[in-house]
């Protein structure tokens, strides 16, 4: 072999080695690459595999408050519904309170049609029936004892109430402010009121028969007057009777606390 072809080769394997360590170096850098894609690949799995269970979790729950909202909005129309057929119940109680009130008031200005010149009046407030008789109409002046008029009007009265037993009865006893003279042991306005509204109470149960257990006697003394007492007129209104018919609520107070 020349020495001019020695030198060929050499060079030769010069340039192969060169050429095998660069490409050493170049796989050196690949594997680096490919090791750190593999790296950067695992996590981003590990990533997305966290964002899915987080995702499975929030819809998850998603679900559970859809089916909760569902659940909780049958529930309101169901309570609404429920609301409004009670309402409709305490309005149908009303009406027909309304119209027994009406019928009974017509019935007893029917009755006691004869009395009205003699002060008795029939009326209704804030859905009961007030019958109010002067005191001219039931008793002597002064007096405790029902005379024959007031007798005939509380006998009429209690004809109709015998065929309403619906309805509560409160009889109500009225003064004017003048001071109570000599009427033995009845000491003031006040014993008057009650002891005339209880004489009412003991006609119509005892002679009218109507049920005691219906009926409540009070006295309101001069306290709820109708009219000034600075007048005779006005003291005469005042001196009076007033019955206050009530329709039994039972039903009613039942729909209200359902």
């Amino acid at each position: 072999m020349s020495n001019k072809e020695y030198k060929r080769l050499l060079a030769r394997q010069d340039s192969l080695n060169t050429g095998l360590s660069g490409a050493q170096l170049s796989n050196e850098s690949l594997e680096n690459r490919i090791s750190k894609l593999r790296k950067d690949t695992a996590d981003l799995n590990g990533k997305l595999s966290d964002l899915r269970e987080r995702y499975a979790d929030m819809d998850d729950k998603y679900t559970k408050l859809r089916n909760n909202s569902s659940t909780e909005i049958s529930k309101l129309s169901t309570d609404l519904k429920k609301r409004e057929q009670r309402l409709k119940e305490v309005e149908e109680v009303l009406r027909k309170r309304d119209e027994a009130t009406n019928q009974l008031k017509e019935k007893l200005q029917q009755a006691l049609l004869g009395f009205t010149k003699s002060g008795l009046t029939v009326e209704i407030k804030n859905g009961k029936v007030y019958v109010s008789l002067t005191d001219k109409l039931l008793f002597p002046s002064g007096s405790i004892i029902i005379d024959e008029k007031g007798r005939q009007a509380l006998t009429q009265l209690a004809a109709v109430l015998k065929e309403q037993p619906e309805i509560n009865i409160a009889v109500e006893g009225h003064t004017d402010t003048q001071k109570v003279n000599n009427l033995g042991q009845i000491k003031d306005n006040w014993d008057l009121s009650v002891l005339r509204s209880t004489s009412v109470v003991r006609f119509l149960t005892e002679t009218g028969k109507v049920e005691s257990v219906r009926m409540t006697a009070t006295g309101k003394g001069e306290f709820q007057p109708l009219e000034s007492n600075a007048s005779a007129d006005g003291r005469s209104r005042n001196r009076r009777i007033e019955i206050v018919l009530s329709p039994k609520l039972d039903e009613l107070y039942d729909l209200i606390k359902q």
